[in-house]
């Protein structure tokens, strides 16, 4: 059972960075496609961007292209976002997901596809 966490969310001022970390501390992630999605009080959860297993493919939502990184260690345990010109509408809470290579081929963008989720992390962008 994968027991994904995800760490680094905080509050920083528009503009402002932060990167955000998922891993699962017992055991590897290296063979699973990894996504991040974000909810906001009285949202929809929505898609953020996702990374094959392999690490060689990335998808990105429009809102959060060429501001946002998604990207794995070498060893492929850790998945990072990194979150660069942040907005305060990127305010929300951002939980990482995956689900095995063998479910499919690349890494979805709908979380319905995903079979392990984190508890979240809060990122707070101020004005």
């Amino acid at each position: 059972q994968v027991q994904l966490v995800e760490s680094g969310g905080g509050l920083v001022q528009a503009g402002g960075s932060l990167r955000l970390s998922c891993g699962d501390s017992k055991r590897t992630i290296s063979g699973y496609h990894v996504g991040w999605f974000r909810q906001a009080p009285g949202k929809e959860r929505e898609f953020v961007a996702a990374i094959s297993w392999i690490g060689g493919s990335t998808a990105y939502a429009d809102s959060v292209k060429g501001r946002f990184t998604i990207a794995r260690d070498n060893a492929g345990n850790t998945v990072y976002l990194q979150m660069n010109s942040l907005k305060p509408e990127d305010t929300a809470v951002y939980a990482c997901a995956a689900v095995a290579r063998y479910y499919t081929s690349a890494a979805p963008d709908k979380d319905t596809l995903y079979h392990y989720w984190g508890q979240g992390t809060q990122v707070t962008v101020s004005s």
